[in-house]
């Protein structure tokens, strides 16, 4: 089975390239932030963030239904 995995790009406190993660696992949508980090994200990355999580709550969806 392929595991359903997103990366949006952000900054940390500190200005350094990270990433927040969202995937799916048993049917539940996990939104992952930079370890031990916030996550900075502009309004761009926002709307990023935002579509991978609406995709990741349909291959959720999609998943509860089998």
């Amino acid at each position: 089975m392929t595991e359903q995995r997103w990366w949006v790009a952000c900054r940390d406190a500190f200005g350094r390239d990270r990433a927040v993660t969202v995937l799916v696992d048993r049917g539940e949508v996990v939104l992952v932030a930079p370890p031990g980090e916030a996550a900075v994200l502009s309004a761009q990355q926002t709307t990023r963030l935002r579509g991978a999580l609406d995709e990741a709550a349909g291959s959720s969806d999609e998943q509860a239904a089998r």
